[in-house]
């Protein structure tokens, strides 16, 4: 058959429905991705759905190809994608969350899990491969579909499992993503007063777009905290599995900052523990991973990247600029926007003062995350090229691992390749605000020296 190569991504499947995902692309999905499954001795794939409107559609056409090659699906319905992944540590360990993460209406896609593990890079393109030659066999016998609830063990799971030290007040913004239908209820369980903003599931996302990492996203939230008596507030993506965290007088606490609160709870339990974050994240993350005794990991963008580099050296956490944070100490290791909300107010709960405690948290002068648009495929010939120019006199540290960061005593550039869409991604940072405009002068003059034309636009997802 014919598919869109564009719509393999190296961590998922992505595209615009109904012009390159579409019910055919969907089922054509199911038979390979159970095929493979198959041959890993996996008889079991659980699907769920997030709420945009082309989900029903795609997720029982997707439901139809696996059942084709003799897959047995267990169907959890309108599910965030964590209670996919804790439906696949739990009951099955293959899953397909159909989803189109935090990209516009129009759009949807497909997270997997396979044999227990996410899949991205040449596992995706194998599928690819296997769909345009539709190198599977059907069976005589399809497989059964049987519809099971996970929402009721997933919240039990939750709430057995954190402990708040006080009551809590708390605005949740779920932006109308699949969120609103299970995580208010899981945090008046816990123990909170919740005020909700936008909790009825609508793929039109008819208030703002459900992604907390854009500032302008979380307006609504602020206004809320402002005019309200909740001290802390908590928004969720469309899908569901990253967090944005406001404080009362609204400041955005960024995942990098939520990573060093994090950090510090789990290695009291996890003494010595590698802690692995992506090259996003701010210079002081390492140091407070350092002071609470534990070690930290640089490491590429990308949550299928990030998980399976904590498997590898065996990490209690993991976070990454995005949003996605990762716990497998007391938890399952995969990202939980609903989840790390939970730890998060089991650790702030112990103060009397929330807002003080996470706004304490060590920062410094930074700038969103800018992109350069690029041409198809030159982002990465860009960063290659930019590796063999890239270096700086003494104190400066150059990483490579994904694409260019330079560290110095007082912040750090980076200029990377994405992985999802054709653009460069650039963040600066510095102790002060002197230092930042410095590194960003000196990143932008390395950067113009391969690709003259570069222009810097705030990143829009």
């Amino acid at each position: 058959m014919q598919v869109n190569a564009s719509i393999f991504k190296a961590y998922d499947i992505r595209g615009v429905v109904p012009s390159t995902i579409n019910e055919e692309v969907a089922e054509a999905l199911g038979k390979a991705f159970g095929a493979m499954a198959l041959a890993e001795g996996e008889k079991i794939v659980a699907v769920g759905r997030d709420g945009r409107l082309s989900g029903p559609l795609l997720g029982a056409a997707l439901m139809r190809g696996l059942a084709a090659v003799g897959v047995e699906v267990v169907e959890l319905g309108m599910v965030t994608t964590p209670m996919l992944y804790f439906a696949a540590s739990t009951q099955a360990a293959s899953g397909i969350q159909v989803t189109g993460s935090h990209n516009p209406k129009d759009y949807n896609g497909f997270k997997m899990v396979l044999a227990g593990r996410a899949i991205y890079g040449d596992e995706i393109q194998a599928l690819r491969r296997m769909m345009e030659a539709e190198s599977w066999v059907l069976t005589a016998r399809p497989g059964v579909i049987r519809q099971v609830d996970v929402a009721s063990a997933y919240r039990e799971r939750i709430v057995s499992g954190i402990k708040l030290s006080r009551p809590m007040k708390i605005v949740i913004d779920s932006g109308n993503g699949i969120a609103g239908a299970s995580a208010p209820a899981i945090f008046r369980a816990l123990g909170c007063e919740v005020t909700e903003l936008f909790s009825e599931v609508d793929g039109n996302f008819p208030n703002h777009h459900p992604d907390p990492s854009k500032p302008e996203n979380l307006q609504d939230l602020v206004n809320a905290l402002k005019h309200g008596d909740a001290e802390l507030g908590l928004a969720f993506d469309g899908d569901g599995d990253r967090l944005g965290i406001v404080t009362k007088d609204g400041q955005n606490i960024y995942p990098d900052r939520q990573m060093m609160l994090f950090a510090g709870d789990v290695l009291s339990r996890a003494p010595g523990g590698t802690i692995v974050f992506d090259v996003k994240c701010s210079q002081r993350l390492a140091p407070a991973i350092e002071a609470a005794g534990g070690v930290p990991m640089m490491y590429k963008t990308g949550h299928s990247l990030i998980k399976a580099r904590m498997k590898e050296v065996d990490s209690p956490l993991g976070g990454e600029m995005s949003g996605h944070i990762f716990f497998k100490e007391r938890w399952y290791g995969f990202d939980d926007g609903t989840y790390a909300g939970a730890r998060l107010l089991e650790i702030v709960s112990r103060v009397a003062d929330a807002g003080a405690l996470l706004n304490g948290l060590p920062s410094s002068f930074s700038t969103p995350e800018l992109n350069v648009a690029c041409a198809e495929g030159e982002p990465h010939r860009v960063v290659e090229a930019l590796t063999k120019v890239a270096h700086f006199a003494l104190p400066a540290k150059v990483s490579t691992i994904d694409g260019v960061r330079v560290d110095w005593p007082d912040g750090f550039g980076l200029i990377r390749a994405s992985n999802t869409t054709p653009v460069l991604v650039l963040r600066f940072e510095g102790q002060t605000p002197q230092a930042l405009r410095r590194i960003e002068a000196d990143l932008l003059a390395l950067l113009r020296s391969i690709k003259p034309d570069a222009s810097l636009a705030a990143a829009a997802h």
